[in-house]
């Protein structure tokens, strides 16, 4: 092929460069933005199931809309109100027996022997001397992260406040918003396109719905059981439950370590309460995976385990918390399009 202006071409070839380059920064810059919508999108798309059944009873698309937040936001406050006095009332308990321990003389001597006791293989005393040091050499760098950790919960309050409006937003404007993306299809495609979309949003909103109801059940199940079993700090460790089996795949698994190393602390815990609750924590994991979530689940579309793990790995690398938690229906999303346009379209050729 001849090239009859090469200034010309190059000139082009750059400034397409320049273009993309810009592009991808505007987008790195509103990454955050970005998030925030996506997250609220998610959430409004979780909220539209329980939107839609009260519009079919008769409520206007407000009117639904108000009340469907004022079930979830007032579950959630009837949650902090059981939840928070003995919460309270827990975390100042572990916060006095730490602080205690730290100011007793011979703490150390306590851990010492708690480690010897439970690890009688571990070097203790090895152990102990290589944490003096790495805390020595350290203590800039530990009160940096502590900076950045108030910084950072602060501004995640800020985009938790920016995510509640915008979920209301999208919540209300959910049909609206709908109709305005569909007519961007041509006619002669549309009947599919809005068929596969209302799937789509249909499946993330019962999905939502259901993680949901399986963070709320371990959450109380662990609550009594908990209590029952005399283990230190029972609400506490119920929060952690509760918000553990929030995440898919590997929330509850993460949760459930957490409450049985609690379980292990000295002078709170013992043995055999933490053996006792990781042997029920193994049983309800079972429970969960071959019984309540296949019931609560039911409508939402399935996805298979190894594309669970994929999506789930993918979500958390690119985003953290948030990506893992949306992985699974996004990964349903494409399966959806997948089965129902890639599929028939190879097969009518």
């Amino acid at each position: 092929m001849k090239i009859h202006n090469p200034f010309r071409l190059g000139f082009l070839a750059t400034l397409g460069v320049g273009l993309a380059i810009i592009l991808l920064q505007s987008v790195e810059s509103l990454s955050t933005v970005i998030l925030y919508v996506g997250t609220a999108l998610f959430l409004s798309l979780g909220l539209d199931p329980v939107v839609s059944w009260l519009a079919r009873r008769g409520f206007p698309r407000w009117a639904a809309v108000i009340v469907a937040l004022l079930i979830v936001f007032g579950l959630f406050a009837g949650i902090l109100l059981i939840v928070l006095p003995v919460l309270v009332e827990q975390i100042s308990q572990l916060v006095r027996g730490v602080t205690f321990l730290m100011n007793r003389s011979d703490w150390q001597a306590d851990v010492e022997t708690w480690l010897d006791a439970t690890l009688p293989n571990l070097d203790v005393p090895v152990l102990i001397a290589a944490l003096n040091d790495w805390l020595t050499d350290n203590i800039f760098s530990i009160s940096e992260s502590l900076v950045t950790v108030t910084v950072g919960v602060a501004n995640g309050l800020f985009g938790a406040l920016i995510i509640f409006i915008l979920t209301i937003y999208l919540t209300a404007s959910t049909p609206s918003l709908k109709n305005a993306i569909y007519q961007t299809v041509p006619a002669s495609r549309r009947d599919t396109f809005v068929h596969i979309a209302e799937q789509i949003t249909d499946s993330v909103g019962y999905y939502v719905m259901g993680q949901l109801t399986l963070a709320l059940v371990n959450g109380a199940i662990s609550a009594v059981f908990l209590s029952l079993i005399g283990a230190p700090f029972p609400m506490v460790l119920a929060v952690i439950a509760f918000f553990g089996s929030m995440i898919p795949l590997v929330g509850t698994i993460t949760g459930s370590t957490i409450i049985v190393l609690v379980c292990l602390l000295p002078s709170v815990g013992d043995t055999t309460t933490a053996l006792i609750a990781a042997i029920y924590y193994l049983v309800y994991m079972q429970i969960e995976a071959y019984v309540l979530s296949p019931r609560i689940m039911s409508r939402a579309v399935q996805v298979p385990g190894g594309v669970v793990v994929v999506a789930a790995l993918a979500g958390g690398a690119l985003l953290g918390l948030l990506g893992a938690l949306i992985a699974i229906p996004v990964a349903a999303s494409i399966l959806i399009v997948y089965r129902q346009v890639l599929i028939p379209r190879m097969n009518a050729r």
